[in-house]
């Protein structure tokens, strides 16, 4: 369970979960505040299928790049403690689960779970063609605020879509960042990233326009949202932590690559997700 658990990096579901919640509370506040449980385990349960199938296939598809890349080739797949074959059925399980659960939702959750599905596994291949990789990792995890409050409403909402834009931009901002310290090993396997495309300097620059995007967009959902105070307290924060991010990392010092994607990004989210829902029910 533990080497499982570290091939798909369990510990950074604390990225999108916030968001996710954020997502499914604000269903529950168009719903008159009636929690429903049942629903909101079955969301859970949906974030862990699908997050541990697209890490997993990541893994999986990447097991040859990964074994020729001295940062990663201790990971699970290379370094022999799972098997391909162990892995390959590890992501399929995780998917049939994903897509079974969403059926025990509703409908449309479970119509647009081969969409959402389709989107995060293909992410794997992305960095094979186009520098766009990033963004399309962005939008895999963008799906979740917006999935977890149609499973309470069965409909859309511009709310949980801001949120889901600015998850989109920030991540995508952020993984540009975690991207620079591969930059030369890409460069000799003719992988594609925006650091391989653009340069240290000139994708550090694009990461920051893309995170000042997901501020504003977060700030504008907070204003059509209504919210009160610790809403406000959580955007600053999370604004806060982005900018603090950029200081961490410079064209010639990735030393501090760790301390910014990990660290400062999952407080970011749990504090603002946890203001947030919060908030909600003041």
């Amino acid at each position: 369970m533990k080497n499982y658990l570290s091939l798909i990096k369990f510990s950074h579901t604390i990225f999108a979960l916030p968001f996710a919640l954020v997502g499914f509370f604000l269903g529950v506040r168009a719903l008159d505040y009636q929690i429903p449980w049942d629903k909101l385990a079955l969301v859970l349960l949906c974030m862990v299928f699908a997050r541990s199938a697209a890490m997993a296939f990541n893994r999986y598809i990447d097991r040859g790049i990964d074994k020729a890349n001295p940062r990663t080739a201790t990971r699970e797949i290379p370094a022999g403690i799972i098997s391909e074959k162990n892995a390959l059925l590890f992501v399929i399980i995780n998917s049939l689960l994903f897509v079974a659960t969403t059926y025990f939702i509703n409908d449309l959750c479970f119509y647009l779970s081969f969409v959402a599905l389709a989107i995060i596994i293909s992410y794997s291949y992305t960095k094979r063609f186009t520098f766009l990789c990033h963004f399309i990792l962005g939008l895999g995890l963008a799906l979740a605020p917006v999935g977890a409050y149609i499973a309470l409403t069965e409909s859309f909402a511009i709310v949980p879509i801001l949120y889901g834009l600015a998850v989109l931009f920030w991540v995508s901002g952020f993984d540009i960042i975690y991207a620079l310290q591969d930059i030369d090993f890409d460069k000799s396997q003719n992988l594609h990233s925006v650091p391989v495309a653009l340069g240290r300097e000139k994708s550090l620059g694009l990461s920051t326009t893309l995170h000042t995007i997901c501020g504003g967009l977060i700030i504008y959902a907070g204003y059509l949202g209504e919210f009160s105070y610790l809403h406000w307290v959580g955007v600053a924060i999370f604004i806060g932590l982005l900018i603090y991010q950029h200081t961490l990392v410079k064209p010639n010092d990735l030393s501090k690559i760790n301390l910014a994607f990990f660290t400062t990004n999952g407080i970011a989210s749990l504090v603002f997700g946890v203001l947030v829902i919060i908030d909600l029910f003041l």
